[in-house]
């Protein structure tokens, strides 16, 4: 460091631990300069480590989405704009609204020399970024707190098994961890040398601003970030010599100038990176912003022991997620630091600086309601500074204490914290991001409770499994292995070299047996806790599993009948007797063949059968209690057994476990048209809007109800359109809102 640079940089904690160096002098104490040592060779072995961990890693659930978009960037260049595809946002289509650069780059790599193994590419490229947003957390600590702070801080986040696992393989939301972590590096090395100004940090700042924008939207906050510190660090600096007086109007404008000129030099950088950006800057920024604060999709994920909707989870689900699955070790040290932080008031800034870029979005989250899933990977770019935060937080406590043995003991107390997420790291690599801690019981205790190999990495040892090991049967229905699975994108990637062999079919858990296959490769996400934590589970079918610490994440089966798979066929048919036989044959086979349950009771019920119906779908239910489609056509059997109150509860229980279940209300809302309690149906429908499950029912039954208690078309029209307008308001679809607005207006 030159002697220009240590002047401008803030003075760290007192001067009480014979291994501190000075930031602001030219001396650095013997124990300082071995923390130095310590730091280069951990960063450069993790380096070289990590790239080559990367190399085993699945294919994630989402990479073919965000590999099409890069190339499709690719032609944008390539073109000079001519092919737009990567611009177009369609009703089907909104990858134009991520930035996706690391993508973008990673495509570009294997384009240019002609690598075969695109996703193999993709994941080194990622294992280095999620290297430099470890590398940049460090550096946040050194700046800090010196070279002891940055190893601890950097032991905490490279031995974080979920931060480590996604380093691997995905590329939407490491990569922002890496921006965020370079430009609040950026922000505080700024701010250490202000109120002069180093020109490479001012290009350094503007690079990262504009990287981190690039990968995501939310890469913005950074400018935010800039900006409130900024102004508050200009204050603490000027308000015992008065905020404008001559030094400092000075430094005032000094701050605003250059934070003006490095955000739009950043943001300018983004939209240079980013095609959709490109095209219409300001109005297609402003499109990206309203578009990118709700996520748009919801999902059905496993969450404390139930089925939910991502769109209505509990408020506290990102911050439970995140204190379930980081090390204690960073736990303890967030603990010291938050305790310690209100009497070190030389670092007081630092501390709150740091505190709020990870505080920030995790609060921000939960005051939008946002649609989040997949545990907390959509906060991931708060966590580089949370484990700063932790990492000052032992140094801190080190520094406070006096007695020698206490302070090595206290040392070496956050490598020993990490002495567990690394033996879970070691054991199931590559499966590290599927990772609970000891708090929260393991995975052991997460198993049939919580998500676990969400992103689908699992597909991959299953694939390689079944190319080594399935053989041809009697039973196939052409000269091909025919292998079914949940997600065809990933599994048709490994088998790519074996297409003349297999061929990959698309079935999910619950219809697998109206698919033909001979092998099948399912994941258990999506597969309902009931149904796995019961004696139906696993198949008897079973032949291969992915474990991680001995819980399986994932299932390889092989067709012993193809029974059930035939009697669908004469379902399809008509041939409903027939189908029935066939269906027996498979129970037969398999007692728990949910396939053949559910369909005996539909064909049951078609045939005002209800009381057989009742005997296979409480067969079913027996193992899977809680599932949509069973209770749906059990209910239907009261229906016709005449007892409406026992099919109203059933559809009740079956929202209360999925509020998007539109037959559920459809029965409902018939239940209460037939007894003329048309208050009841009106409630029903007003719940139909909520949940966004309106069907071509759905219009003249209102006109009809809302006739029937007086009113004419129009003022049932109306009423409509204020109850759709209330219905989007709360839900924060003012898009929506507006358009039905509109349509009341035209009436009133």
């Amino acid at each position: 460091m030159n002697k220009k640079q240590t002047k401008k940089i803030e003075p760290k904690v007192a001067n009480v631990d014979v291994c501190e160096s000075d930031l602001n002098t030219k001396t650095t104490s013997k124990c300082d300069k071995i923390w130095r040592w310590v730091f280069i060779a951990v960063s450069a072995i993790s380096l070289i480590s990590m790239i080559i961990m990367s190399t085993d890693a699945g294919m994630s659930g989402d990479e073919h989405f965000h590999t099409e978009q890069a190339e499709n960037v690719y032609n944008y260049y390539a073109t000079f704009g001519q092919d737009s595809t990567a611009a177009v946002v369609t009703p089907d289509y909104n990858l134009p609204y991520y930035g996706q650069s690391v993508d973008n780059f990673a495509y570009f790599i294997t384009k240019t020399f002609g690598i075969e193994d695109e996703y193999g590419t993709r994941h080194i490229v990622n294992s280095i970024f999620g290297w430099l947003a470890m590398f940049f957390a460090a550096l946040i600590a050194y700046r800090i707190a010196g070279w002891r702070a940055a190893v601890i801080t950097f032991a905490l986040i490279f031995l974080s098994p979920r931060f480590l696992g996604h380093s691997f393989n995905n590329l939407k939301d490491l990569p922002l961890a890496t921006g965020m972590a370079f430009g609040v590096y950026c922000l505080v090395r700024f701010l250490q040398e202000f109120p002069k100004i180093n020109i490479k940090t001012a290009i350094l700042f503007a690079l990262s601003i504009g990287f981190a924008i690039s990968v995501r939207f939310a890469g913005l906050l950074i400018v935010a970030y800039f900006g409130m510190f900024g102004a508050i660090y200009w204050f603490m600096r000027n308000k015992k010599n008065g905020l404008f007086k001559e030094q400092g109007v000075k430094e005032l404008k000094s701050m605003l100038g250059w934070g003006i000129a490095i955000s739009f030099v950043g943001i300018i950088i983004s939209i240079l990176l980013w095609p959709f950006l490109l095209k219409s800057p300001i109005n297609n920024f402003i499109d990206t912003m309203e578009n990118m604060t709700q996520f748009a999709i919801a999902i059905r994920q496993v969450f404390e022991g139930e089925m939910q909707w991502s769109d209505m989870l509990p408020w506290y689900y990102t911050p439970k997620f995140v204190l379930m699955t980081i090390p204690l070790a960073v736990i303890a040290g967030l603990i010291f630091h938050l305790i310690l932080m209100w009497s070190n008031k030389k670092n007081i800034f630092w501390s709150t600086l740091i505190l709020f870029t990870f505080v920030f979005p995790i609060f921000w989250i939960i005051y939008q309601k946002s649609n989040v899933y997949g545990g907390w990977r959509h906060a991931m770019f708060s966590y580089p500074t949370m484990v700063v935060f932790a990492g000052l937080g032992f140094d801190y406590a080190i520094n406070m204490i006096k007695d020698k043995r206490a302070k090595i003991a206290l040392t070496i107390l956050p490598f020993a914290l990490l002495i567990m997420p690394m033996c879970h790291i070691i054991k199931n690599h590559p499966y590290q991001y599927v990772y609970f801690n000891e708090w929260a019981g393991g995975v052991e205790k997460a198993w049939g409770n919580y998500e676990l190999d969400y992103y689908y990495h699992s597909t991959r040892e299953a694939s390689e499994w079944v190319i080594a090991n399935a053989q041809t049967s009697d039973m196939q229905t052409d000269e091909k292995i025919r292998v079914a699975t949940w997600h065809v994108p990933s599994v048709q990637n490994y088998f790519r070299h074996d297409t003349n062999r297999f061929k990959v079919v698309f079935s999910r858990w619950y219809q697998k047996g109206n698919v033909d296959w001979d092998y099948a490769i399912f994941t258990l996400t999506g597969v309902s806790p009931e149904y796995m934590k019961s004696d139906a589970f696993p198949p008897k079918n079973t032949v291969y599993t992915v474990e991680v610490d001995n819980k399986p994440i994932c299932l390889v089966l092989k067709r012993t009948s193809k029974d059930d798979y035939k009697a669908s066929l004469l379902k399809e048919k008509g041939k409903a007797d027939s189908a029935v036989m066939y269906y027996n044959m498979a129970l037969n086979d398999n007692p728990f063949n949910e396939t053949a349950l559910l369909n005996l009771g539909e064909i049951y019920l078609h045939k005002a059968r209800p009381d057989s119906a009742a005997i296979y779908l409480n067969r079913f239910l027996e193992f899977d209690p809680n599932d949509d489609n069973g209770n749906y056509f059990l209910a239907y059997t009261y229906l016709m057994q005449n007892n409406p109150q026992k099919a109203a509860e059933i559809c009740e229980n079956i929202l209360k476990h999925n509020y998007k279940y539109a037959g559920a209300y459809s029965i409902l809302k018939d239940i209460y048209i037939r007894q003329n309690n048309l208050f009841g149906a009106e409630q029903i429908m007003l719940r139909m809007m909520d949940a966004d499950q309106l069907d071509e029912t759905f219009l003249p039954h209102w006109v009809a109800i809302n006739k029937a208690q007086g009113l004419d078309e129009r003022a049932a029209y109306i009423k409509l359109y204020k109850a759709l307008v209330a219905s989007y308001q709360k839900r924060g679809k003012n898009k929506e809102a507006e358009i039905y607005q509109g349509y009341l207006e035209q009436l009133m």
